[in-house]
């Protein structure tokens, strides 16, 4: 991944996850509780703290915005499925998910339900980007993103690991929430306008679809992701006795 991180909440949450960060700029002038936040854990963490004109941070910046901070830190790698899937409970696999604030998004509501991994396709997917971390809006500093050559090959692999594969499609045969989940659990997704190449779909154990009430056929994959994890989740703490 690149090296920076932009933004008050993306900023903070790699500083609170121990990310190592060569230094920060913060504009000249800003202020506030939450950048305050930040230059306290900078000075708890000996990170070096930079105040720069806000031109230095837009040029840094290249145009996305940043919210007068930007962190400067060493390259975060992909993961490797092998080490994300060694007991996990829930993995979220993206089939040509391209648009950078999709994958963001996804990434957030992924460690929010509390999945293990997102994996991803070296090809048709969008990379870590600056655009992505930020959307994001750190999450990517505790949950990890495993690349894989081959989507098929991936899901035969947690197969023989004994995952069960969902697929979610418009197409599907069974409603998200009817249909009984296993454990361990990996939920596909397909890419924008396109949703699930059919070599995956016939990796899938199961395809399960989101009724629509509207004209509309389907949701946007970031929202679906929400709206079948969720319920993956409220399932699980229902089977376990939580409220």
């Amino acid at each position: 991944m690149n090296r920076f991180v932009l933004g008050i909440h993306p900023v903070r949450e790699a500083l609170r996850a121990g990310r190592a960060l060569e230094k920060i700029l913060i504009a000249k002038g800003a202020a506030g509780p939450r950048l305050q936040e930040i230059i306290d854990l900078c000075r708890t963490q000996d990170v070096p703290v930079r105040f720069e004109p806000r031109e230095v941070l837009d040029r840094a910046a290249k145009g996305i915005a940043h919210q007068n901070v930007i962190a400067f830190g060493s390259a975060r790698g992909y993961a490797e499925l092998k080490d994300v899937m060694e007991n996990a409970e829930l993995l979220v696999v993206l089939d040509g998910v391209e648009d950078p604030h999709n994958f963001g998004a996804i990434i957030r509501t992924a460690h929010a339900v509390g999945a293990n991994a997102v994996v991803v396709p070296e090809r048709r997917a969008a990379p870590l980007t600056e655009t992505v971390d930020r959307a994001a809006a750190g999450a990517l500093e505790y949950l990890p993103v495993a690349r894989v050559t081959n989507i098929t090959q991936a899901l035969d692999r947690l197969k023989e690991n004994g995952f069960w594969i969902y697929g979610l499609d418009e197409r599907g045969t069974e409603l998200y929430d009817r249909v009984a989940y296993h454990s361990p659990t990996a939920v596909v997704l397909g890419g924008e306008g396109k949703g699930l190449h059919q070599n995956v779909q016939k990796h899938c154990d199961v395809l399960v679809k989101i009724p629509m009430a509207g004209a509309v056929s389907s949701l946007n994959v970031s929202v679906a992701t929400g709206v079948v994890l969720f319920e993956w989740r409220r399932r699980l703490r229902s089977s376990s006795g939580h409220g």
